[in-house]
């Protein structure tokens, strides 16, 4: 299955991106920042303000990800779906909400931490704010690649049922006793990955013929590596200073 690339959205230890506008989107060891309403969203937005720290990292790269294609405002729901793919998943939030239970025997338990208690949450929300209607889904990520997603989202686009996919993985740093995790490195990415070349194309993304993922043609070998083969491919440099609105956080 071939796929057109057309958008590229971002939000790790380096700041928050999109394809267009360059930038430095290398995951690194890095503390994540800090996302406010403001970074992601020019108008007021209630539900950002009540998300876990997982869900807006997610719902972010999401949001600059259909920004980057043209895609984010909407008028009539679409059939747009999903794939994200995770490590740890909410873990996190998990761990924030049973410190919560422990209180007075439950009775102080965060209702508000509770309905984030799923890696696949802030893809409800994601529905909600972009118009989508078509399959949701939060996939566990075995090894450090984060490419599982994209795999999944082919197969998905290779069905017809859905014309556009986005895909990517989302995952907060490792609290503890997990922080000395080996390779692993916070972020969040998204691609919107389509049957047909947008407005703003990267190029394509194919299975390769060993098996893994290629990117106009050069296998990669990672969530880094595809997007860095994208944006070369359209002159972009990573290292460009980014200062459009919506893109520094």
């Amino acid at each position: 299955m071939k796929a057109y690339l057309n958008g590229i959205g971002w939000v790790t230890g380096t700041g928050c991106g999109m394809g267009s506008h360059g930038g430095d989107q290398v995951f690194a060891n890095r503390p994540l920042p800090a996302l406010a309403r403001r970074d992601v969203f020019a108008e007021p937005n209630q539900r950002f303000g009540r998300m876990s720290d997982y869900a807006k990292l997610g719902l972010a790269a999401l949001a600059f990800a259909l920004r980057d294609a043209g895609l984010e405002a909407w008028s009539e729901k679409r059939p747009f779906g999903v794939v994200a793919g995770t490590r740890l998943g909410c873990l996190a939030t998990d761990l924030d909400y049973q410190r919560t239970v422990l209180l007075e025997g439950g009775g102080l338990a965060s209702p508000n931490l509770f309905a984030y208690t799923l890696a696949n949450c802030f893809l409800g929300d994601a529905a909600i704010q972009f118009g989508l209607t078509g399959s949701l889904l939060a996939v566990n990520e075995t090894g450090s690649a984060g490419l599982g997603a994209i795999a999944m989202a082919l197969d998905q686009l290779a069905l017809k049922e859905e014309p556009v996919v986005l895909a990517g993985v989302c995952d907060l740093a490792p609290p503890e006793p997990l922080a000395s995790v080996a390779e692993f490195l916070p972020g969040a990415a998204f691609l919107v990955l389509a049957e047909a070349p947008g407005p703003r194309c990267y190029g394509s993304v194919t299975v390769a013929a060993d098996g893994g993922i290629a990117c106009n043609g050069t296998s990669v070998g990672s969530m880094a590596q595809l997007i860095d083969a994208a944006l070369k491919h359209n002159g972009i440099s990573q290292q460009a200073e980014n200062t459009e609105e919506g893109t520094t956080c």
